[in-house]
């Protein structure tokens, strides 16, 4: 792993200490941070480059802060270690996954446990024997919330991959399905060990945009898909209230 040395701006999401809050929610697509800071208040743009966009604002009084990740593993190891060198300490993925099993439906919302480590970048911090898995407080805290928000939602493993068009066979995703694995994403493994390794805690809800076994996919405009994504947004909000509570940090 190379180790730089700390600095103030970090390179790539071009933020200093100050800019963040001590909780970071992680979208992949730039797009939806404006949509997510529209349920935080007094929230500002601090920073913008490449695939990173970050905005800053409060939530009942906690500081919080939101960064897309862009696609994969590699960006989103990046913005976790750069988020932590500058304060943070808790990141909740916020994204989508299409769904292995076939009684999960269009809509509903997935709480991820864990990650099968089907990427390359966590392959550089640790063996691929280290598990890579959700913070338990996250968990609870992101179950806890989906019930208050009224949420449709699994609480198991996902499965993370590199390639969003890769061929596989298929009695490779029947394999998965078999094992219980939810669904299918691309940036959870890495959260997590990233976070793991720093010694933050890391966690994920999911909106589900499609069903691998049944073929389907929700369009961006399909009211199933924008509930969803609100749904998972207040998921994690409310997640993030409940850990600031109980953990007072």
């Amino acid at each position: 792993m190379i180790e730089f040395p700390t600095v103030e701006m970090q390179p790539h999401i071009t933020c200093k200490p100050g800019d963040v809050g001590k909780y970071v929610l992680l979208p992949g697509d730039p797009g939806r941070v404006p949509r997510i800071a529209k349920y935080l208040r007094d929230a500002r743009k601090v920073a913008e480059n490449r695939e990173f966009v970050t905005c800053t604002g409060q939530v009942d009084n906690i500081t919080v802060s939101i960064t897309s990740t862009g696609i994969g593993c590699p960006s989103a190891a990046i913005a976790v270690e750069e988020l932590h060198r500058i304060g943070a300490h808790t990141f909740i993925r916020v994204g989508t996954t299409g769904a292995y099993s076939e009684y999960i439906g269009l809509g509903d919302i997935i709480i991820a446990t864990a990650a099968v480590r089907d990427e390359g970048t966590s392959r550089f911090y640790v063996p691929i024997e280290y598990p890579s898995v959700a913070h338990h407080e996250v968990i609870n805290a992101l179950i806890q919330a989906a019930r208050r928000v009224k949420a449709r939602y699994y609480v198991g493993v996902v499965h993370t991959i590199d390639a969003f068009y890769g061929r596989h066979p298929p009695e490779f995703k029947r394999t998965w399905r078999d094992a219980n694995v939810l669904s299918v994403e691309m940036e959870c493994s890495g959260v997590f060990i990233a976070a793991a390794i720093r010694g933050c805690r890391a966690g994920a809800v999911l909106a589900v945009d499609g069903n691998v076994f049944r073929g389907e996919l929700l369009r961006r405009e399909d009211p199933r898909f924008q509930e969803a994504l609100d749904k998972a947004i207040l998921t994690a909000i409310e997640a993030v209230k409940i850990l600031h509570k109980t953990s007072n940090a």
